[in-house]
C-alpha cells in the first residue's frame, strides 16, 4: 500500500500490541470476504485503517473497503506515472530531502508556487497521491510517518486554493491514514489565517494536533529541535544542499 513495502511483510509483526493484532487479523476476514483485493495490503496498512478509526473494526472495514475502490480507479496499474502528471511536477512545488530526528524522511512545500488558476484539478488529484506515494518510498525501516515542512513565504490570494487544499486533504486523511507525523507551517502572512479557518473544520482531530505554527522568530531554534543540521535544507539554516526535483521512482526511493 502507498507504494510501500512494510518491513515485515504480511503476517510477521516483530512485535507490538497482541491485542491489536488480534483486531488486525479481524480486520482482514472482515474486509477480505467483502473484497478479495483486501488480501494485496499487508498487516501494518490494516493497522493504520484500524488506527484511524479508533480500533473500531466496522469503521475500520468501511474506510479499508472505500480506499481499495479509491485505488482500483485512481490506480489501476497500481502507480501514477510520471507522464499522468507530468504539469504538476514542472511547478517545482516539493522537494523530498532528509530526516527529521524521529527518523521520518521530510518533504518541502512551497505554497506561493501553487496557482489555482493554472491547474487542471483532476491531475492535481493524481499529483497528490503521486507525491504521497513518493514519500512513502522513502519511509525506512521500521518507520510509516513522515514529516513535512509547508513554507508559505510571498503566499497570497492568488495562490489560495481551498478547493485543493479540502481535496488533498481528503486524499490523505481518507488514503493514507497514520501516515502523517508533523507539519511545520513557516514563513505564514496573516491573511493565510481566513483560509486556515475555512480549511480547519474539515481536519480530523487527531491530524490537527500535527500541524505545527512557526512565527518568524522561533523558526531557527524550532527547526533545529526538530532537524537535525545535516538533514536541514541550507534555506533554512541547515547544510542539506537542495537537489534538483528528479522525478525518477528509483532515484526518488533510494534517496
Amino acid at each position: 500500500m502507498d507504494g510501500h513495502v512494510e518491513e515485515n511483510g504480511r503476517g510477521c509483526h516483530g512485535g507490538g500490541d497482541v491485542s491489536e493484532w488480534k483486531k488486525v487479523a479481524e480486520l482482514r476476514a472482515v474486509a477480505e470476504a467483502q473484497d478479495p483485493a483486501a488480501k494485496e495490503e499487508d498487516d501494518f496498512a490494516l493497522r493504520r485503517f484500524l488506527r484511524a478509526r479508533d480500533h473500531n473494526i466496522s469503521k475500520a472495514t468501511a474506510m479499508l473497503l472505500q480506499y481499495l475502490s479509491w485505488k482500483r480507479s485512481t490506480k489501476p496499474h497500481g502507480f501514477i506515472s510520471d507522464d499522468e502528471v507530468r504539469g504538476e511536477i514542472a511547478k517545482n512545488r516539493d522537494h523530498m530531502q532528509g530526516f527529521d530526528r524521529l527518523g521520518r524522511p521530510l518533504v518541502y512545500l512551497y505554497a506561493a508556487r501553487h496557482f489555482p488558476v493554472r491547474r487542471d484539478f483532476e491531475e492535481l488529484k493524481l499529483y497528490v497521491s503521486y507525491v504521497l506515494d513518493k514519500i512513502c518510498t522513502r519511509l525506512p525501516v521500521g518507520q510509516e510517518k513522515f514529516a513535512a515542512v509547508i513554507d508559505l513565504g510571498g503566499w497570497g490570494y492568488s495562490n489560495c486554493d481551498i478547493r485543493g487544499y479540502l481535496m488533498g486533504l481528503d486524499i490523505m486523511q481518507s488514503y493514507y491514514p497514520e501516515r502523517l507525523g508533523r507539519v511545520f507551517l513557516i514563513h505564514v502572512p496573516y491573511m493565510f489565517m481566513a483560509a486556515w479557518k475555512v480549511v480547519y473544520p474539515f481536519i480530523d482531530e487527531k491530524t490537527r494536533k500535527k500541524f505545527v505554527f512557526v512565527a518568524d522568530r522561533d523558526l531557527d531554534a524550532t527547526l533545529k529541535d526538530a532537524i537535525d543540521e545535516s538533514q536541514l535544507l541550507e534555506e533554512y539554516g541547515g547544510k542539506l544542499k537542495l537537489q534538483g526535483y528528479d522525478n525518477s521512482p528509483l532515484s526518488m526511493a533510494s534517496k
